[in-house]
């Protein structure tokens, strides 16, 4: 604050009040002799153009004044942090909407709302969810006994991918594909995993159900699939048939396995 006195000849003053004076501050107002100690919670510094100080570096004054962090604080800085809005997750519902429609997906196709690696399925109450994470819907739920370890399975698929686009279907080729439980064998373009098994061990012949698969029970991504991320698959599978296999020995090194 600076002062002029209206007595005599013109004096400034120029007084510094901070809580408490920085460290520089205190040091250069205690070797002018102008440190004025009014509480122990505000300390005033007042310097005047007085002819014993004229000897006093502006400079070196202007400089301890900038940096001193009790003149001048440094703000409070606060991270930007990114909250979820109902909007934005209505209008990505939409858009995958949007795009199963124009990729012709079936009736009652799940949704997927997709941000960053994080997805949010969005299925009816006809869906029923496992504890592994597997997803499904029968709609028929087929006659006779669940298939079981090294027997083979007999049937249609239609795969998806998250938008709805249809990516294989044995319905197309003209024949079932078939692989044998707990082999993890390879089904046409897609490796077989985890969680396709789970969605057809409980399957009937003759049974219709809509495999939702979570990544983590899919398969690898790579070359081999058309998957070039982690990402939801769906099937709709059609069980047509279970066999019994067995293994023969053929000159006595080779052997393999028939199923009937």
């Amino acid at each position: 604050m600076l002062q002029e006195s209206t007595g005599g000849r013109k004096k400034a003053m120029l007084t510094i009040l901070s809580n408490p004076l920085s460290p520089k501050l205190t040091s250069l107002c205690e070797s002018l002799g102008i440190l004025n100690r009014r509480s122990k919670s505000s300390t005033c510094c007042s310097l005047s153009q007085e002819p014993k100080y004229q000897s006093l570096s502006r400079r070196n004054l202007v400089y301890v004044l900038v940096t001193s962090p009790c003149l001048f604080p440094a703000l409070p800085s606060y991270a930007k942090t990114k909250s979820k809005s109902p909007y934005d997750e209505r209008r990505l519902l939409e858009q995958n909407k949007r795009i199963q429609r124009e990729n012709n997906a079936p009736d009652e196709f799940p949704n997927f709302v997709r941000e960053g690696f994080e997805v949010k399925v969005v299925a009816s109450d006809n869906y029923v969810k496992a504890d592994s994470g597997l997803i499904y819907r029968d709609f028929d739920v087929g006659q006779g006994d669940c298939p079981k370890d090294g027997q083979q399975v007999t049937f249609h698929y239609i795969g998806y991918n998250e938008s709805g686009r249809r990516i294989d279907s044995t319905y197309i080729q003209g024949t079932p594909a078939k692989i044998r439980m707990g082999t993890n064998a390879l089904i046409v373009f897609f490796s077989a995993n985890a969680g396709f098994e789970m969605g057809i061990r409980d399957m009937k012949p003759g049974g219709r159900r809509r495999i939702i698969i979570p990544p983590e029970l899919g398969p690898p991504v790579g070359p081999s699939t058309f998957f070039s991320s982690k990402q939801f698959e769906v099937f709709d599978v059609e069980l047509v048939s279970i066999q019994n296999c067995e293994r023969r020995t053929i000159v006595g090194f080779y052997s393999d396995v028939t199923c009937n």
